[in-house]
């Protein structure tokens, strides 16, 4: 359908006509040679002609309109979790159920669009009755709707499941997205079963060596009062815990504590386990196994001084609040029988002194790359300390003391003190070193400044440097105790002092990771439905991250089974994804070549096995049934299924909509104007030319 005219266009027409009659006039209307009804002729074909020239040169827009008929969409989609494949009330025919669901997609086809799918942990299109999906989403069906569908004549979604949905969001508050009745198929049993299961453990999946750690069990039981089970935690395939449990009601729910003790470092798998019961509906339920990652993250600091000193208790007492460091306080004779290869850090307090007791210890230190922090005291020998560092020299001492105040740097950015506590700093007493002018070599990084008397210098009294790619740090003073008993005069005081070398240590503590060829899975652990992705990092000689040869890779589970990958080049780096594997323990190997160096780097994961859907047997009908009336649906049993036919046709809902379709054309793109213009002026030619006119 077409609309040619609008009131613009009449008053362009009416102009188009005119200039044809004038057109014609000059031709015609002078003209003695022919008949007059033959001049009205060609007359009018010449009007008709230069009217439609002259129109199609304004180049009109033609509004047309059309109406597309679009049948009503019928979705039918099928739970395809084990709980509905697997828990079946007494009475229930699979082969029918299948058949019969079947026969419907077949009837409502007759006159409706149909669409299936199957939804699980994720939704497919089609029908797929395998009973495979580890969890049930029925938020990721609505969503997977909302996205095809938007827009379209949806007349009624069918959803066949047994309401037990164990991901996303409640269906409740999801199902206004879909403008359509649901009809439900109501699968399942409602009726509880006799079960014992591991309804859920919580525990946390790092913890630290030696530290005791809890897992938190909750048990259920259904139809199992009277009965005593046993509760057993297997630990890599050794029982270590054992107790039992007595069930006192008809739907039981209990957590029991668990407290484990964490000797080994890596990757410990726990079983978790519930005996059976006899005539129990499932015993997949019955164990749940989760691994653990066990760490020895604390750090081993060596506070060494030839003598006793009141600081020394300080710092100790200060590094000890953080349970992932360990101090080691060696002093005298002690320091020669030191390995400093054991330690993260060493405080050197006031060493090197004047005797030789500790030249050994600093002689192995040096060949080491650990960090190290230099208190100087009174004690410490300036001369000697400038011979194994190069950042701090002094210049000769006159033996006298010097009394140094303290007060915050404001550019320190190494690491975050909170500048309100920072201002009691004022009232705490000097520290105390020999008078000597000091000088520092290259860049460094202060957090106090020393004060003398009232006088602020930028001379650094605590601060950070690098020496040879070894991180160093400073403390120029001793009495730092008398600082903690200033605090200890104000209980509203805050811990400035602990904050101050807690700190310092774990930033003296942290090692740079300088390292050339870096592996990392985007996760620890991955439960069974997740993709397993490893990233890759290479880089050159520059730092720079370069992925020019190839990565390859062997993933082992924990039977020994090695599966062998090659990274994809991402952007400048390397990832991989490896999809789904199944539950248990996995170490991998990478390696790659650059130049001729060969690069290597480990690491681990662990899947998760995922057992929701036996973690709830019993049907949820009740929750079918609302989604239903909430959306002017039926809820349905399985043997009436081939009904809902019917009553989509008695609800009137479902009807055939009709879209118009509004489309603007250029007047000169209609073909048949062409056709009409070229007849006319061949006609006309014609019987002039028959009539003796040119």
């Amino acid at each position: 359908m077409g609309n040619f005219f609008t009131a613009t266009s009449v008053f362009t027409f009416l102009a188009c006509l005119l200039l044809g009659c004038l057109y014609a006039w000059f031709l015609y209307g002078t003209n003695k040679n022919l008949a007059k009804n033959l001049k009205y002729c060609l007359g009018a074909f010449r009007i008709v002609v230069i009217t439609l020239i002259a129109y199609l040169l304004f180049a009109p827009l033609v509004k047309r309109i059309s109406y597309h008929p679009e049948k009503p969409i019928i979705v039918l989609a099928n739970d395809n979790s084990i709980s509905v494949a697997e828990i079946e009330p007494i009475g229930f025919n699979k082969q029918k159920y299948q058949q019969d669901l079947k026969r419907l997609v077949d009837r409502l086809s007759e006159k409706y669009e149909v669409k299936t799918y199957s939804f699980s942990d994720s939704v497919k299109s089609g029908l797929d009755f395998s009973g495979k999906g580890k969890l049930s989403n029925a938020s990721a069906l609505v969503d997977r709707l909302n996205d095809e569908l938007l827009n379209r004549n949806v007349g009624a979604v069918i959803m066949a499941s047994d309401g037990i949905f164990n991901r996303g969001g409640n269906p409740l508050y999801e199902i206004n997205k879909i403008k359509a009745p649901i009809y439900t198929i109501a699968m399942g049993d409602t009726i509880a079963k006799r079960d014992v299961l591991i309804a859920n453990v919580n525990y946390n999946n790092l913890v630290y060596l030696d530290n005791e750690f809890t897992l938190a069990i909750q048990i259920q039981a259904y139809e199992s009062k009277g009965e005593t089970i046993q509760i057993s935690v297997a630990e890599n395939g050794t029982k270590v815990k054992e107790q039992n449990v007595n069930i006192d009601a008809a739907s039981f729910v209990k957590e029991v504590q668990v407290k484990l003790k964490a000797n080994k470092i890596g990757i410990q798998k726990y079983t978790v386990s519930v005996s059976g019961l006899k005539n129990e509906i499932t015993t997949k339920n019955n164990t749940q196994t989760i691994f653990v990652e066990v760490i020895d993250a604390r750090q081993k600091v060596l506070l060494a001084a030839a003598a006793p000193h009141p600081d020394i208790a300080a710092f100790k007492q200060a590094i000890e609040l953080n349970k992932h460091y360990e101090v080691t306080v060696a002093l005298a004779d002690e320091l020669n029988s030191i390995d400093p290869n054991k330690y993260g850090l060493a405080i050197l307090y006031q060493l090197p002194g004047y005797s030789n007791v500790s030249i050994p210890l600093i002689d192995k230190l040096q060949k080491t790359k650990i960090s190290l922090f230099y208190v100087v005291g009174a004690q410490t020998s300036l001369y000697t300390l400038g011979q194994f560092q190069n950042v701090v020299s002094f210049g000769k001492s006159t033996g006298s003391l010097q009394e140094i105040f303290p007060y915050p740097e404001p550019n320190f950015t190494a690491f975050n003190l909170n500048p309100i506590t920072l201002k009691q700093l004022d009232d705490y007493d000097p520290l105390q070193v020999l008078f000597a002018k000091m000088s520092i070599n290259g860049n460094y990084s202060a957090v106090l400044n020393q004060r003398i008397g009232k006088v602020k210098t930028q001379t650094p009294l605590w601060f950070f440097a690098e020496d040879n790619g070894r991180k160093l740090g400073f403390l120029i003073g001793e009495g730092i105790w008398k600082w903690k008993l200033e605090e200890a005069k104000d209980e509203q005081a805050f811990p400035l002092v602990n904050e101050l070398i807690s700190k310092t240590v774990q930033y003296l503590a942290v090692k740079d990771d300088k390292r050339k060829f870096k592996v990392y899975s985007s996760k620890n652990t991955y439960e069974e439905n997740e993709n397993v992705v490893l990233n890759a990092t290479l880089y050159n000689d520059a730092y720079e991250p370069i992925n020019t040869p190839d990565v390859k890779v062997q993933v082992k589970n924990a039977n020994g089974k090695i599966f062998n990958y090659t990274f994809s080049k991402f952007g400048v780096t390397y990832r991989l994804d490896i999809g789904n594997l199944p539950q248990g323990n996995y170490t991998y190997l990478a390696s790659t070549t650059l130049g001729n160096k060969n690069y290597t780097a480990s690491g681990a994961f662990y899947i998760n096995a995922l057992i929701a859907e036996y973690q709830q047997t019993t049907a949820n009908h009740q929750l079918l049934y609302t989604i239903a009336q909430q959306t002017n649906g039926k809820m349905v049993m399985p043997a009436n299924l081939l009904s809902i036919a019917d009553e989509l046709e008695k609800s009137g809902q479902v009807k055939t909509i009709s879209y118009e379709d509004r489309k603007y054309e250029e007047l000169i793109s209609i073909k048949w104007l062409f056709a009409l213009i070229l007849v006319l002026l061949s006609t006309e030619w014609f019987l002039r030319k028959r009539n003796g006119e040119v």
